[in-house]
């Protein structure tokens, strides 16, 4: 199979491959390997994984295994090496391509390799490492729980471009000194990082706690807690928040059974088997008009890239109920010039003479003060109800799968 693979370089992006290479587990590997007569289960996909990387000298081919390996062990730890990945492992780490010794690297860290890790955390500590790399090793020492990694967060916070991903860090790992660093922080902060911070103390009982008390002191103010926040905070605290807070606005009842509904669908084993390839052509065909993620998209509505898009109940509401907390620099502007056009937007930016909206259809569009007939202004979010309604259950799982990606994933082919 290997030698078809290097006799068409280009074959490995092929739809087969890819499935495989995304899950590699079960059936999915029946296909590379058409010679097993039963199914394979995840010890020996592994073992032979690291066959066909043993005999490939095609770094394309490389970095499709190993991002198939990576991808089926995502939130994985400690599992054990099959064999043959020590000698394996060690080539791909010499590679002159600096993608697959990355890639391999990532993955001894799952192997429990002492060496892949402190290799990371010196990409952490270095800032003149590449930016994009010092994040994926950031969050792969996190999710493998790493003690050193977690003491290295708050002198991140000191580098702005590294700060959000600090702040979320905190979220993945405990850490007792959490809540008093990012709280003594919190007033310095850009807005969308004061955001972050709030998302992140919620996501702990005893960080909870300690912005419960900030609040309570004023040290935060009420109206900077986001709903989606305050909802969390009323159920993980109960009625100390509510005495502070006062009680959580409601969504409808048919918003909550929408919920309840999706949250029953996503489970983490559905979300495991769904396609975040799939899943970004689903964007771009839904979501894209208005919203940027990595880099790419509409500026009407939020750029979802530094959002909270792993938490599921963030990700859920805003998709549900996408009016039910709506910032006023998002709220739809309605304009009536004295002509008799209609225009919906959200408002850019105005001065004395003029107002300019973005809207779906331009990105800057400016209407003299003069030429407005009415305005006024909606609670509604730009973003129309419904959305998830649309789509079949597969669809769904392949969206939230491509939302709570972590880097860019390639188009659909």
């Amino acid at each position: 199979m290997m030698h078809r693979l290097e006799q068409r370089p280009h074959g490995w992006g092929g739809p087969t491959f890819r499935k495989c290479c995304r899950g590699f587990l079960g059936l999915a590997l029946l296909s590379l390997f058409p010679g097993s007569a039963k199914p394979i289960d995840e010890a020996e996909s592994l073992v032979l994984l690291v066959k066909a990387l043993s005999k490939s000298d095609n770094s394309d081919v490389q970095a499709a295994l190993l991002r198939g390996m990576l991808s089926g062990l995502e939130g994985r730890r400690q599992v054990t090496a099959p064999a043959g990945w020590d000698e394996v492992g060690a080539a791909l780490a010499r590679s002159s391509d600096a993608q697959v010794q990355e890639l391999s690297q990532q993955l001894a860290q799952i192997f429990g390799d002492r060496n892949a890790m402190q290799q990371a955390l010196a990409t952490v500590r270095d800032s003149s490492a590449d930016l994009l790399a010092r994040r994926r090793a950031l969050r792969m020492l996190l999710t493998q729980r790493n003690d050193e990694a977690s003491l290295l967060l708050e002198p991140l916070l000191d580098e702005l471009p590294l700060q959000l991903d600090a702040i979320r860090g905190y979220a993945m790992m405990e850490n007792a000194a959490a809540p008093a660093v990012l709280l003594g922080r919190y007033p310095q902060l850009l807005p969308e990082h004061q955001r972050a911070v709030l998302e992140t103390l919620a996501t702990r009982k005893e960080y909870a706690q300690a912005l419960l008390t900030a609040l309570r002191q004023e040290k935060v103010p009420l109206s900077d807690l986001p709903v989606h926040v305050a909802r969390s905070l009323q159920r993980t605290l109960g009625d100390p928040f509510v005495k502070v807070y006062g009680e959580v606005r409601p969504i409808g009842e048919d918003r909550e059974k929408l919920l309840a509904k999706y949250t029953q669908l996503i489970t983490a084993e559905a979300l495991a088997k769904a396609d975040a390839v799939r899943g970004r052509g689903i964007f771009q065909k839904t979501c894209a008009a208005c919203h940027t993620l990595y880099g790419s998209g509409g500026k009407i509505g939020p750029d979802l890239t530094g959002s909270n898009r792993a938490n599921l109940a963030y990700l859920l509401l805003n998709s549900v109920d996408p009016s039910y907390d709506v910032a006023d620099s998002y709220k739809m502007i309605s304009i009536l010039t004295v002509d008799g056009q209609i225009l919906n937007g959200v408002l850019a930016e105005e001065n004395g003479s003029r107002v300019v909206l973005k809207t779906v259809e331009q990105p800057r569009l400016v209407i003299l003060k003069q030429d407005i007939d009415e305005r006024s202004v909606s609670s509604k979010s730009m973003m129309p109800d419904g959305q998830l309604e649309k789509m079949k259950p597969q669809e769904v799982l392949d969206l939230i799968k491509y939302l709570r990606t972590t880097e860019q994933v390639e188009l659909p082919k």
